[in-house]
């Protein structure tokens, strides 16, 4: 058929084939554009009655508009060549990405959703697939899923009919539809289980060489337990699978629309949503390209501020710092990286900074085509670097055609200063506050303390003094001078802004602190009020109500602070603890994967990073590899042994151990060196083996605490 015209489709190549025919690249010569042009098989259209009932589903199909959905453009089922005619889309399908193995978590409920919002739009119009099938799933290089084959759906009973089953079509049968019996659109919802069972574990639940084996299997086995296969699933998840493959139809999910509200909770999607199809974007670090190579916090500080002016857009989806920092310094193509990301499009960039003269440059890619959509060059004073920001975010909302609201527009425009001098030192700053040490919060409140000296206006600098006084109080250094410095600082970034979320935030946290609960509470909710992507808001509230044995609210707001930034490297073991001393053992299990995974991609990069160490020795321990988790232990308090979180943390590796002397000695040298959280430390269950220790019971005397019961 290569090279043949078939109506007016010019054939090019072919693409696959199947039961239900072949699919071929074809020109549409009339319109001028490429198509997908499948052949269907003669025998199943001997019957008059199949002709027109194809007919009609294929009408039907054409008449479904959705991102995850494969339009269908032509059909003829009349001529010597019967055909239909779809969109042709670039990728891979997702029986090609199983076939290499099973896929992150993360990817797998990312695909699983948008399919289930596709199918759901078609049964919404009363359109059944009957087909749904790894196979008959493309998915593009930016991760978009897209289900093909509708127009097709009346096929497969046919198929089954003429005896030219393929076991391939007949694994993901329901039930229902293996015995011959009439079916609605809960088969569709038994597909998507089947796909997702796949996905997950890089098998089929249903496996056989041929369809009859596979069709008794459906009819008469249960499949090998997710949980048995892959131990990292989180126990949320395997539900909706285990449900959805239900053999009773009246025991399934009743709709997608159930189906999907599952997919999409915080316990099994952080950071992995798409209910809305939002044009989504990821901001790479710019890189350094001053003389002196010297501008790294200058460098990354740009692209933070996009980051967070493009969250406030309302009808853009962006990816967190931590997770598009993730890959600074890295050499990877964009494409792969944007694929990564889960993203349509990313920005990268570059900065040179000389004297008084500044160069940006910027570049923003399609990732499914790793074509530049813009790219721009400013060589402008260092003044204008706050309207260098500003047209970088307008120009890359306008080119993924979000239409900008009012309210989105003064987001955009908002800036906290308009002092350069001030903005660096702000930057510098954060830089600081980003790599917390007791030496490095000091370094921050330095140069926060010059931004307000230079710009005695600029809230959000005494936001970012706020948290600092915080931190150094809650890790390092227990005097109550350094709560008042808190609250004075976050009070005035209030009177400055009092639409500042980080600066609500900031007052939270030192409200807490200073044991004014209530009032800490109101603050929190504000802050996500005013900006509901701001994770600092929910990691505060989290860290606030456990240390006050709040733990059910601790994990809620927890799960949020993941869904907001899935890469971070302390939420997901933090979400785990939680789990763990709620006794919600299965789920603490699965986060602490989560927690591992994201540890490990951060230490590649960032080796010397002794938080992350220490969180890594503890989320071993915590899966049962204790050696392993105490080698690391070592690794952390050799690399600071003077730091008290981190001491405070071997202590609680050790407890957890069971080596308990060793575990009271670390404990003493964290409460010598600052550590004096005593809240805290009453909550924490890590300690809970040396509770009944009379050491213990000292430790807590000479905090003030409680001593004995946590």
């Amino acid at each position: 058929m290569i090279g043949r015209t078939v109506a007016h489709y010019r054939i090019l190549e072919a693409l696959g084939e199947g039961g239900m025919g072949v699919l071929y690249r074809a020109e549409d010569t009339r319109l001028g554009r490429l198509v997908a042009l499948k052949l269907l098989r003669g025998e199943l259209l001997d019957e008059p009655d199949t002709r027109r009932r194809l007919l009609g589903e294929a009408r039907a199909a054409a008449a479904l508009d959705h991102p995850n959905i494969c339009a269908v453009y032509d059909a003829d089922v009349e001529g010597p060549h019967p055909y239909i005619a779809m969109a042709l889309l670039e990728g891979e399908t997702l029986a090609e990405k199983v076939a290499r193995g099973p896929l992150p978590v993360d990817e797998a409920l990312r695909i699983a959703t948008q399919v289930g919002h596709g199918l759901e739009a078609a049964h919404g119009r009363g359109v059944v697939h009957r087909d749904v099938k790894t196979s008959n799933i493309m998915v593009t290089a930016a991760g978009r899923a897209t289900v093909l084959d509708f127009g097709l759906c009346g096929l497969p009973a046919d198929l089954e009919r003429s005896g030219i089953l393929s076991a391939g079509t007949a694994a993901y049968m329901s039930p229902e539809q293996a015995r011959g019996d009439e079916i609605d659109h809960r088969s569709d919802i038994w597909s998507l289980g089947v796909c997702l069972y796949e996905m997950l574990t890089g098998r089929a639940p249903f496996p056989g060489e041929y369809a009859e084996a596979s069709i008794y299997a459906i009819l008469n086995q249960d499949p090998k337990p997710l949980g048995e296969l892959r131990g990292e699933v989180p126990r949320a998840l395997v539900s909706v699978v285990e449900r959805a493959l239900a053999k009773d139809p009246d025991e399934r999910y009743q709709s997608l629309g159930e189906m999907l509200t599952d997919l999409e909770s915080p316990l099994a999607v952080f950071g992995s949503r798409d209910k809305e199809l939002r044009p989504s974007v990821a901001v790479l670090p710019f890189a350094d390209m001053s003389p002196e190579r010297d501008q790294e916090y200058f460098c990354d500080g740009i692209a933070e501020e996009i980051i967070n002016a493009l969250t406030r857009v309302e009808g853009l989806e962006v990816v967190a710092r931590t997770s598009s920092f993730a890959y600074k310094g890295r050499n990877e193509d964009a494409r792969e990286i944007g694929r990564k990301l889960g993203v349509d499009a990313l920005l990268e960039g570059s900065v040179r900074k000389a004297g008084k003269r500044l160069r940006v440059t910027g570049q923003f890619v399609d990732v499914a085509t790793g074509f530049h959509i813009w790219s721009g060059r400013f060589d402008r004073d260092i003044e204008d670097v706050f309207a260098i920001q500003d047209e970088i975010a307008q120009t890359m909302a306008r080119e993924l055609q979000v239409e900008l609201s009012e309210k989105d527009r003064r987001a955009l425009e908002r800036r906290s200063t308009k002092d350069v001098q001030a903005y660096d030192y702000y930057l510098r700053g954060r830089s600081f506050f980003g790599q917390p040490s007791r030496q490095n919060i000091g370094f921050a409140i330095d140069m926060f303390a010059r931004a307000t000296e230079e710009d005695p206006d600029f809230a959000r600098a005494y936001a970012g003094l706020a948290d600092c006084h915080s931190w150094l109080y809650w890790y390092f250094d227990h005097r109550q001078e350094n709560v008042t410095k808190a609250l004075a600082a976050s009070e005035r970034a209030l009177e400055l802004d009092a639409l500042l979320a980080e600066a609500h935030a900031a007052r939270g946290l030192a409200l807490s602190l200073a044991a004014r609960h209530e009032e800490s509470g109101k603050e929190l909710d504000e802050a996500i009020r005013l900006n509901p992507r701001l994770f600092e808001a929910y990691y505060y509230y989290a860290r606030t109500c456990f240390a006050r044995g709040e733990k059910e609210k601790a994990a809620q707001y927890y799960e949020r602070a993941c869904e907001v930034d899935p890469e971070n490297t302390q939420t997901a073991n933090l979400l785990g603890f939680t789990y763990r001393a709620l006794g919600r053992m299965a789920e603490a299990e699965a986060m602490y994967h989560v927690a591992l995974r994201n540890l490990d991609r951060h230490l590649a990069l960032n080796p010397g990073d002794v938080r992350s160490i220490y969180l890594k020795s503890a989320t071993l321990i915590e899966l049962g590899r204790i050696d392993e988790g105490l080698e690391w232990t070592d690794r952390a308090y050799a690399a600071d042994p003077n730091d008290p979180y981190t001491v405070y943390g071997v202590a609680c590796s050790y407890s957890r151990s069971g080596r308990i002397e060793e575990a009271l000695d670390y404990l003493e040298r964290s409460v010598g060196c600052g550590f004096a959280h005593a809240e805290w430390i009453e909550q924490d269950v890590d300690l809970d083996p040396l509770r009944e220790h009379p050491r213990f019971a000292a430790i807590m005397a000479s905090l003030g605490g409680e001593g004995g019961g946590g």
